[in-house]
């Protein structure tokens, strides 16, 4: 079985206490967003450090699964204190801190932002327990580009030699591009009557940061709010076209989901059409504005008819 070694977390672990303790004894930061160990092993929870105290008490490990940017988002304001902040972020909470900033819902100047070089993290359905292998790791982690960020203000931890995992969302998509249109309407249909629209996915997203949402609307009503097939889809369907060239591949709504409907597949496929007809790529530099929010000139027009 292919593990990877603990002692990359222990030194991470050390890394971000040292830094925050700095950050805060020095004051330049009123907090620190990062993680605690949770109360039951082999989790890990955010929490927000304001004391040098406090910074002790941060780990990171690969129990550290949630997207730390949500709680510097709209959707979950006065968490923080107000004054800079400093956050610890993997490389894909780096790519939701790059899509906030270029939306201007954060200001890079108030943001010190410790990159971790993860190896990775825990998957949701596997066994939580060390080592982190092939067994247990994210779907995400096993295709990842940024284990180690850039553009951020200190690096902590140095990154091992990681194995070759199977890319298994990479093999499920083209496994779903090989069906007729008909058979994979069909896939998502299936998977979207599950759907008890608790919403998870939109409280958990970084992006979804609107105060009231669009489809939480009745006068008009824009989506349904029970968890029927009509509004399922259409809920799903918008919600994907509304994260289109913005999702920073975090995985968290397909983590949160409690009726593991695979998420995460249909976000990756539609940053690949973006990639494949707008050479768009949501990335850790914040951009102001997408392909599907801009207008230019020669952009293709063939699916005009």
């Amino acid at each position: 079985m292919t593990t990877i070694n603990q002692n990359c977390y222990d030194s991470v672990t050390e890394a971000i206490r040292r830094e925050a303790a700095k950050l805060l004894q020095e004051q330049t930061v009123a907090a620190v967003v990062g993680y605690v160990a949770g109360r039951r092993p082999g989790t890990a929870s955010p929490a927000v450090a304001k004391s040098a105290e406090d910074a002790e008490k941060l780990v990171f490990s690969p129990a550290c699964v949630n997207n730390l940017a949500l709680f510097l988002s709209k959707a979950k304001k006065g968490i923080v204190p107000k004054g800079k902040t400093a956050i610890v972020a993997k490389g894909c909470d780096l790519r939701a801190l790059a899509g906030l900033i270029g939306e201007s819902q954060l200001n890079r100047e108030d943001l010190v932002v410790i990159g971790v070089a993860c190896a990775g993290v825990f998957s949701a359905a596997g066994e939580r327990s060390l080592p982190l292998s092939d067994a247990n790791i994210a779907a995400k982690c096993r295709e990842c580009t940024i284990h180690t960020p850039e553009g951020v203000d200190v690096v902590a931890g140095t990154l091992p030699q990681l194995p070759d995992f199977d890319p298994v969302e990479a093999k499920e998509l083209a496994r779903l591009e090989a069906m007729t249109p008909q058979e994979r309407w069909a896939f998502w249909k299936e998977h979207f009557s599950r759907c008890i629209r608790c919403m998870a996915c939109r409280q958990i997203c970084p992006f979804c940061y609107c105060e009231q949402c669009l489809c939480d609307r009745n006068r008009p009503q824009a989506v349904e709010s029970s968890p029927r097939p009509a509004g399922n889809l259409a809920w799903h369907i918008v919600r994907a076209m509304h994260l289109a060239g913005r999702c920073a591949g975090c995985a968290e709504c397909e983590r949160s989901c409690p009726m593991d409907i695979p998420l995460n597949l249909l976000n990756r496929r539609m940053a690949q059409e973006l990639k494949e007809q707008y050479q768009y790529e949501a990335g850790t530099t914040p951009q102001e504005k997408g392909p599907l929010n801009q207008y230019r000139e020669d952009d293709d027009q063939s699916f005009i008819k």
